[in-house]
């Protein structure tokens, strides 16, 4: 027989003490208590009542309740409480044992579904004070599975959202919090209709909302362009070549389309979310860059270049570049800005491979009209009867959009914004027109391959996810630094004396100064990227470019391999992505942290009950499963062992360097690395929300698994990701090397030359041939 005895501590009531009663257990599978003194708690009712309450670890979580229904005498079935901790904390029969064995001060309460439809009830009445003790109540706990099945059951989200069209202020901050927070579930809001989205939107655009009310709605957009139904789970997510199947009441029914389409009716949303990524509240920056990001990862192919090209406009790549240098918002923002990067590097990408179309494209037409315009130059008809117009430029034909097949509406753009930075173009233009044609700077073409050497330099090389685990900021400002180097380019030629023969030679000069440079972007200043490209003279970058070819093969360089290099580096990401992922299914020990006080300031820091814990990703990849321990112990594969969870989507950032381990754990374990007192680990990361705080602080044993996970788990995300461990960076590039001098070694061994370009030669007079089948 179990027992759990009860004592009245209340000064409030005059009911006498309850006598101790029992129960029986009911094979929970919980051990019997230990023998000794039974620790004990304070519960307190909700007339007021006080007790002292010694209960046992065996008996489940209903039993307990039951016990104290009968003991008070409450009125209602037992099935109508529920215990919570202080801080609100339903007390289940997983935590019901940490919960004896702390002392925890308890609450028998209304139980979760009991709750969710006395607030589903209260909403409807719209008395100011009444209806925010409601909404507080409801944000705090919508995400418990009881209370939100009742909670939507009896039509709360009808109500939830009647508030937030109705409220503002404080008022509206808590009824959006509610809705952020119920969102979390992957069921309940699939009724959320373009009206709510927006009035949402509204809420965003206007300047005059609270901050406590942009965050929460901040994160319900974000959320919902990522409730797309490529993300539903299930075999329809991973078709590509038909629209997945949306099941009858998913939430996965919005997404980017969805959500843009809105957007675009408030003209000055986009402007406002950007112009708050200046925020001096760095919660409210960081909703904003989140939702930038989930927009930019989740754009589709329709509405990708309106949405980017609006961006542009509002100079988002120079609000994140101001956040780069500052120093008091880059501990918390870090892992958003390296995200930020890592989708600017997808849509570079996706300008290089977008041609050019001047026939069909208004908008490339205009681009060429306009460069064309600035050069001040007239079109020439030759005796026989061709055109001569883009040849001036420097581009090798006439068929201008076949001359930026390589590089894009990249190129393109670059192009554009060189000639307009320049206020001397045309002159540039008709100094190079008046020189013999075989000395003449092919401008247009220099210009291009700027273009491809930065590519090259920033390894732009696929849409996947960047290897820089470093501030970029002059890669963000990509067009400024190729009207650097092209004008760069062009000194080089005339310095040199270079004739038409030289192009390639001066183009190797070029790419030796970019990464001179270019070189430990995130310290330098744009001062010394202006000097190294303006003032270095020809024969200083002559002398230290013929040493580096001393040590560096020249066959590198030439664009077949560039793009064999391009291949394999897309492989070699892929490879090192998958091990990453398979080290998190496979599962690995951590040292509880205890979270930095400069990093947790916003929160209260909470100190690790149990120093170990093991982690192990789910075959699914949607949780991380983890069991807390004093001492690490032999776990078994699968998830039998580990008994709490983190959903892999609530992680919004991995943020690094932000835990200390705990006291006593140093002397104890000798595989911990070393830390200052004062200082985190450079092995801890934590797994951030965006609106939950922190929801793990580990620490890794060594740097290989803080590689592994940090990166795996930024991997994994829906919003973007990054690589966060040089390790990592260094693996895709040494077996991109190693893959790239294996394929070589078939060419080079055999002596077989390989040209820096193919030329396509005349098309066909007529289609009668046939393509031959090569052995």
């Amino acid at each position: 027989m179990s027992q759990t005895s009860l004592n009245n501590n209340s000064h409030s009531s005059s009911q006498s003490p309850a006598p101790p009663t029992t129960a029986n257990t009911n094979g929970s599978g919980l051990q019997p208590p230990k023998t000794g003194l039974v620790p004990t708690n304070n519960v307190s009712t909700i007339d007021g009542v006080t007790v002292r309450a010694r209960i046992d670890p065996t008996l489940t979580v209903a039993d307990v309740v039951k016990q104290l229904c009968v003991n008070l005498k409450t009125k209602g079935p037992a099935s109508e409480y529920a215990l919570r901790d202080e801080s609100d904390e339903l007390v289940t029969n997983d935590n019901l044992r940490k919960k004896i064995k702390t002392k925890a001060n308890l609450k028998l309460v209304n139980a979760p579904a009991r709750e969710g439809r006395d607030i589903a009830e209260k909403l409807s009445v719209r008395d100011t004070a009444t209806l925010r003790l409601t909404l507080f109540s409801l944000q705090k706990f919508i995400r418990e599975h009881e209370f939100a099945q009742e909670f939507i059951g009896r039509g709360g989200v009808a109500e939830l959202v009647d508030v937030i069209y109705n409220s503002h202020g404080n008022t509206l901050a808590y009824a959006l919090t509610a809705m952020q927070n119920l969102m979390e579930l992957d069921y309940g809001w699939a009724s959320l209709d373009n009206d709510f989205i927006f009035r949402v939107v509204q809420i965003l655009s206007s300047t005059q909302s609270l901050i406590n009310v942009c965050r929460p709605a901040t994160a319900i957009l974000k959320k919902l362009v990522e409730a797309d139904p490529a993300n539903a789970p299930g075999p329809q997510a991973s078709s590509s070549t038909s629209a997945p199947i949306i099941p009858l009441g998913s939430v996965y029914r919005y997404g980017f389309s969805v959500v843009f389409e809105q957007m675009r009716k408030e003209k000055s949303l986009l402007e406002t979310v950007i112009s708050r990524l200046g925020s001096a509240d760095t919660a409210m920056c960081q909703y904003s860059i989140m939702l930038i990001n989930s927009l930019l990862a989740h754009a589709n192919d329709l509405r990708w270049e309106e949405f980017v090209s609006e961006a542009e406009r509002l100079n988002v790549r120079r609000a994140i570049m101001r956040l780069m240098s500052s120093h008091t918002m880059m501990e918390d923002l870090n892992s958003c800005i390296l995200d930020f990067q890592a989708n600017m590097l997808r849509v570079t990408h996706r300008k290089k491979t977008t041609l050019v179309d001047s026939q069909n494209d208004l908008k490339h037409a205009a681009i060429l009209n306009q460069i064309w315009a600035e050069s001040k130059l007239e079109e020439e008809r030759l005796e026989s009867g061709e055109i001569l117009k883009w040849r001036k430029l420097g581009f090798e034909t006439e068929v201008i959009d076949a001359e930026f097949a390589e590089v894009g509406i990249l190129g393109l753009e670059c192009f554009k914004s060189f000639v307009q930075r320049d206020p001397d173009f045309a002159k540039i233009v008709l100094e190079q027109l008046s020189r013999p044609a075989e000395r003449r700077c092919p401008i247009g073409k220099c210009s291009n391959e700027i273009v491809e050497i930065l590519s090259d330099h920033w390894a732009i090389f696929a849409p996947g996810y960047s290897t820089s685990t470093t501030f970029q900021p002059f890669f963000l400002d990509f067009n400024k630094v190729h009207g650097l180097a092209t004008t760069f380019f062009i000194r080089m030629w005339g310095e040199s004396g270079a004739a038409s023969d030289d192009f390639t030679r001066v183009a190797a000069l070029v790419r030796s100064q970019v990464k001179v440079a270019l070189r430990s972007e995130n310290v330098r200043s744009w001062l010394e990227v202006e000097h190294d490209f303006l003032e270095c003279e020809y024969r200083a970058v002559r002398d230290r470019q013929m040493k580096e070819l001393e040590q560096e093969d020249d066959l590198l360089s030439k664009v077949p391999v560039r793009n064999l290099r391009a291949k394999i580096y897309k492989e070699s990401y892929e490879f090192v992505r998958q091990q990453r992922i398979r080290c998190l299914l496979q599962g690995a020990w951590f040292v509880n942290a205890v979270p930095h006080i400069s990093y947790s300031s916003r929160d209260s820091i909470r100190r690790p009950e149990r120093p170990w814990r093991f982690m192990r990703l789910d075959n699914g990849l949607k949780f991380l499963y983890y069991v807390d321990s004093n001492l690490k112990f032999p776990v078994r594969n699968g998830l039998e062992d580990l008994p709490d969870r983190i959903e892999v989507a609530a992680i919004s950032e991995i943020a690094t360097g932000t835990g200390m381990p705990p006291p006593g754990v140093l002397r104890d374990y000798s595989d911990v690395p070393p830390a200052s007192p004062v200082a985190p680990s450079p092995l801890s990361f934590s797994l951030i929300s965006a609106h939950e705080g922190s929801l793990a602080d580990q620490i890794a044993p060594d740097a290989s698994r803080w590689a592994d996970w940090t990166d795996g788990l930024n991997m994994l995300r829906r919003d973007g990701g990054h690589v966060s461990s040089k390790e990592t960076a260094s693996f895709v590039q040494a077996l991109t090397e190693i893959g790239l001098k294996i394929k070589l070694l078939d060419l080079s061994g055999e002596m077989v030359e390989i040209p820096s370009g193919l030329t396509a030669g005349p098309p066909p007079t007529n289609t009668d041939f046939f393509f031959s089948d090569l052995s």
